[in-house]
């Protein structure tokens, strides 16, 4: 029933954890990918592989794991070693969801994950209860989703790009962000299961919709307002101070009259001069872009305008940055690195 239940309505597992942050993690900071598929491990697997063929399953045999240290002793890998890309993975007694992200609710994936899986468990009750011979019928259906919804069993790495290719030919949704993903919660099939379980009814859903989407765009509203201000008044001040003291570097250095190689210096200046100018165009940009998408009234336009604009420039604007931080001294970048947030606080 579960299988069944995620092969029918990935797309409500992924709308269930659609945020502006879970965006950012879902494939990657070791979280699964945006693409749905549910980890069983080669024993399960195996079992219902041969269940779809009508043959008898052999059970595995134990194999040892190779750890790459000969002084380790031997250990004897579990079956059901757990996948950690994987998004909805069995793990011996229980199945995980590992999307959602740390700062949402529970509560909206166990809503749509509980409405789907009850829907399933209502179809297989009207066939079981009106069947003539009952484990015949119980074997059928146990076939039969197999067959039909194995294209979402996967046991391998989720962050493979064979992966993404392969997912596209079994005909997996891939929404990359909260815009591909929310729209599909008001298709008639989603909103028809709702009403039938008496969970939500489609004015319910439509304001959820608007709800969320709303709130992706105020939080990418005030991303991009914060980051504006950080560029105009911490970071384009400091690429011109570092680029101003590299200038007067050079002008000491002629001034010796030694013929030094002033190859570095002209390199990192013109970098940090092109750096600089363009952070400063983007950031225009980055504003204007803010303010129009702000007068949008219509809500999934208004989202799909910060995905596709506003998100656009400020990655664009955060390649420059990074690029310029890889060369000003740490003395004048206004922001702690990567390595003095690990290692210096």
């Amino acid at each position: 029933a579960v299988i069944k239940a995620v092969g029918e309505h990935q797309d409500l597992l992924r709308i269930s954890v659609a945020t502006a942050g879970n965006d950012h993690r879902l494939g990657a900071n070791e979280a699964p990918p945006a693409i749905i598929s549910m980890f069983l491990g080669d024993e399960l697997t195996g079992v219902l592989e041969a269940i779809e063929n009508g043959v008898h399953h052999d059970d595995a045999k134990w194999v040892k794991m190779t750890v790459g240290a000969d002084i380790i002793p031997f250990i004897r890998r579990d079956n059901t070693d757990r996948n950690r890309t994987s998004p909805f993975a069995f793990t011996g007694n229980k199945f995980e969801f590992r999307m959602l992200g740390s700062a949402s609710s529970i509560s909206d994936t166990n809503v749509m994950l509980n409405t789907m899986v009850a829907d399933v468990f209502a179809e297989f009750a009207d066939r079981l209860e009106n069947a003539v011979d009952f484990e015949k019928e119980l074997n059928l259906i146990i076939k039969e989703t197999v067959k039909a919804h194995k294209r979402i069993i996967f046991n391998g790495d989720g962050y493979s790009d064979d992966w993404q290719a392969e997912a596209q030919k079994r005909g997996l949704l891939n929404l990359k962000s909260t815009v591909d993903a929310l729209p599909l919660l008001k298709s008639e099939e989603n909103i028809a299961m709702f009403e039938r379980h008496g969970v939500l009814s489609r004015a319910e859903i439509n304001s959820r919709v608007d709800i969320v989407l709303e709130n992706y765009c105020k939080v990418l509203h005030i991303e991009a307002l914060t980051l504006i201000e950080m560029m105009n008044r911490q970071v384009i001040p400091a690429i011109s101070e570092y680029t101003d003291r590299l200038c007067t570097a050079l002008s000491h250095k002629r001034a010796l009259n030694i013929n030094a190689d002033e190859s570095a210096d002209r390199e990192i200046i013109a970098r940090l001069s092109a750096a600089g100018s363009e952070i400063y165009k983007l950031t225009g940009d980055l504003k204007m872009a803010v303010s129009s998408a702000e007068k949008i009234a219509d809500m999934l336009e208004k989202a799909t305008a910060y995905h596709d604009i506003v998100l656009k420039l400020m990655t664009d604007i955060r390649k420059y940055a990074d690029s310029a931080e890889a060369v000003v001294s740490m003395d004048v970048w206004p922001y702690p690195s990567y390595g003095e947030l690990l290692f210096s606080i």
